[in-house]
């Protein structure tokens, strides 16, 4: 089976979308032996013409008229579209991608379009935003493509219930999948007794300013309460004069390989993050983490799970009065519940929701079903 997977952007470039796409297309493959074309709808995207052996087309003007000319003009052929807004337009408001995909759906009942919404739209807040001008226009656009989607996946329980409410009937169950690391899967992780007393802080260079401009007194709290001895600072430098912060030493790693990355977290204690808590299932930082057994901290916390996502069961929120962890046991606990919670749909178990998803539609008896 071939189909064809369109993306914001691929490597080089960083976009964890485009990272997503590529590590599940690599998987699709080996697993089931589905095949992937890729387009790149950035017209700015500079890279190979072939990535892990999978072809790639790049979109050279944002116009319906382009994207038909780049889509297969087979009577019967699937895309896979992963949508997130703000990676098709500056505003949000990818209408020729829409238009484009609805003029090529409609040209045969045999072609179908599965989407991955890694988002749906912007909040619409606060009022001196783009967002809260254009929230109506986002909102039809996901409304109009996840009823032209022949299927629909997302990462967020949250999500799924609005592209529910938005299919107007069409799709009455959307599976969710928080996202898997990016990094690589270590087939073993080693118990935190056996790794070095380390904090990482990894991920895109605004998350980690986050991090040292917001938190750094739960940072400084995390690293005495856990003698952490020193932290490795992973990603674009943040331009920052780091040094140390209560005599803790910050080394900057700059940027690393997916591998070297997957080798310092597999021998660190720590991975530490400032992300809202209520959006962690899809988080590829968290799931890095997850991923790799160390125990995740994060700088915030809500009160209720959210995706199966438990603070004090699978992060730890290090509030000063109430949460301190008193032994070694208690940290392997959370990084065990971490580690567990992403095996439930880590890249396997994804690629094999996907194929069965994107396989089904080549049955005529499925053609019209309801997801």
């Amino acid at each position: 089976m071939n189909i064809i997977q369109f993306v914001p952007r691929l490597p080089p470039a960083i976009d964890g979308v485009g990272d997503y796409a590529l590590n599940l297309a690599c998987q699709l493959r080996q697993d089931f032996g589905i095949k992937t074309h890729f387009i790149v709808s950035d017209p700015t995207w500079t890279g190979a013409t072939h990535i892990e052996g999978f072809p790639v087309r790049k979109v050279t003007v944002h116009s319906a008229d382009t994207l038909l000319s780049l889509l297969p003009s087979d009577r019967a052929a699937t895309v896979l579209l992963h949508y997130v807004g703000y990676g098709y337009a500056k505003r949000g408001c990818p209408v020729w991608l829409a238009d484009g995909l609805q003029r090529w759906r409609t040209a045969s009942t045999h072609r179908t379009i599965v989407t991955m919404f890694h988002e749906v739209y912007a909040s619409g807040r606060p009022p001196w935003t783009s967002a809260f001008w254009l929230f109506p226009l986002q909102r039809n656009l996901a409304s109009q493509l996840v009823q032209l989607s022949d299927r629909c996946l997302t990462s967020k329980q949250g999500y799924g219930d609005i592209l529910t409410y938005l299919s107007q009937g069409k799709h009455t169950s959307i599976p969710c999948l928080p996202v898997f690391s990016n990094i690589g899967e270590p087939e073993r992780v080693l118990p935190l007794t056996e790794r070095q007393r380390q904090l990482v802080v990894f991920g895109g260079r605004e998350k980690r300013l986050r991090v040292y401009q917001n938190s750094w007194s739960i940072l400084s709290h995390t690293c005495q309460h856990l003698e952490i001895e020193q932290i490795l600072d992973i990603g674009t430098p943040t331009q920052l004069s780091l040094s140390t912060i209560d005599h803790v030493p910050i080394m900057e790693m700059g940027q690393q390989s997916a591998k070297e990355i997957s080798s310092i977290l597999s021998n660190s204690l720590v991975g530490f993050f400032d992300y809202p808590t209520d959006f962690l299932a899809k988080s590829t930082i968290f799931a890095a983490y997850c991923a790799h057994g160390v125990l995740p901290v994060s700088a915030q916390c809500t009160a209720l799970p959210v995706d199966g996502i438990a603070p004090g069961k699978h992060y730890w929120f290090p509030d000063k009065q109430t949460t301190d962890l008193k032994s070694v046991t208690q940290m392997q606990a959370i990084a065990n519940n971490a580690y567990n919670w992403y095996q439930t749909h880590n890249l396997s178990v994804q690629a094999k929701t996907f194929a069965t998803q994107l396989t089904a539609l080549s049955q005529p008896k499925f053609r019209n079903n309801n997801s």
